[in-house]
């Protein structure tokens, strides 16, 4: 039986020619469309059918012929000589910033795949052009893109997505694409997804820890709202609503200074590490009793955090990882959002 399923040939892809008819061929015999004993198109016929150069066809040819998948016999054409083990899923993981919870997902994610899977890993700065540039390279090279869509305005605020980011994304096919740690429902596809919901996440752990807080009688946010890599704006909104529903004065700082004015029964919530270190030091210093006279409650789980007894309040990165990667090796398409939670190591 002569085979006549269509190779497969993308005229405005960036892979060669011949590597597209050798993925095409390989592909269908893993897929079974193939057998061992079919024929497949003769040189001459491929190449008048998809007006190619005979060196091209011929090249193909020659690398599955050397891989013993194909063989020729005089005279009568070229033959499947045998069957083709799946190869390994080819993914290219965009994350938005190289960061020690970033890394986290990362490794549980790769670590989880084992030896399934190629992980390539590109890091866009949160910048909309440099994504577009490397899923654009991206394109015809990888079964699956993992996207963490985090992105900065030219005022560098936070944005989940821009329209041409939305526009490159409805491109992949859906059983094709994961969106990891952020949702984005105006994508309106049914796609994979593991994500944060970060309004909702602060809140509900802010809440779980309202025992611990109602000692004190400030809550204070250090939200930076123009850095390098922004954070969600839903944080920010989520830790105002719980105040509000909750009762608690509260003030939103954009970064704490080497000689803030610290007050006791003040309790802060921090996210980023320099924030952190500046006020552990100066809390220190003024011999304040951390969890007694001064609160502080950390955004985001490090190994060095719980070292040093700090209650945080954070995602479970090594699940995000572990999540995604099932849902790969598994081809599902859920929506799932990760556990977040209250730990308290008694610092508030």
């Amino acid at each position: 039986m002569e085979y006549i399923h269509p190779i497969r040939i993308d005229s405005e892809s960036r892979i060669p020619k011949y590597h597209q008819i050798v993925n095409s061929i390989v592909g269908d015999i893993e897929k079974g469309i193939l057998t061992v004993g079919q024929r497949i198109p003769s040189i001459n016929e491929i190449s008048e059918e998809y007006y190619l150069s005979r060196d091209t066809v011929e090249k193909a040819y020659n690398y599955l012929k050397e891989k013993q998948i194909i063989v020729s016999a005089k005279g009568k054409g070229y033959y499947v000589a045998r069957t083709v083990l799946p190869s390994r899923i080819n993914i290219l993981c965009l994350l938005n910033k190289l960061s020690s919870y970033k890394l986290q997902i990362y490794n549980s994610f790769v670590s989880s795949l084992g030896t399934n899977a190629h992980v390539d890993l590109t890091i866009f700065h949160a910048d909309p052009n440099i994504f577009l540039t490397a899923l654009r390279e991206g394109t015809g090279r990888y079964d699956y893109f993992v996207v963490m869509p985090h992105f900065k305005d030219e005022h560098l605020a936070h944005e989940s997505t821009t329209a041409d980011v939305l526009e490159a994304l409805r491109k992949i096919p859906e059983d094709r694409l994961l969106l990891l740690d952020n949702y984005l429902p105006e994508l309106k596809r049914d796609v994979a997804s593991v994500y944060q919901d970060f309004k909702t996440d602060i809140y509900d752990a802010l809440r779980e820890g309202q025992s611990r807080l109602k000692q004190y009688d400030k809550l204070i946010l250090v939200y930076p709202r123009k850095t390098v890599y922004p954070y969600p704006l839903e944080i920010l909104q989520g830790f105002q609503k719980f105040c509000s529903d909750a009762g608690f004065d509260f003030e939103i700082l954009e970064e704490l200074y080497n000689d803030m004015e610290l007050q006791p029964k003040d309790a802060y919530i921090t996210i980023e590490e320099n924030d952190l270190v500046r006020l552990i030091k100066q809390v220190r210093d003024k011999k304040f009793v951390l969890g007694k006279d001064i609160g502080v409650i950390s955004y985001n789980d490090t190994p060095l955090k719980d070292l040093l007894g700090i209650t945080v309040i954070s995602t479970d990165f090594q699940v995000m990882g572990e999540t995604a990667a099932y849902m790969i090796l598994k081809k599902k398409r859920e929506t799932v959002k990760n556990v977040f939670r209250f730990i308290d190591r008694g610092s508030v």
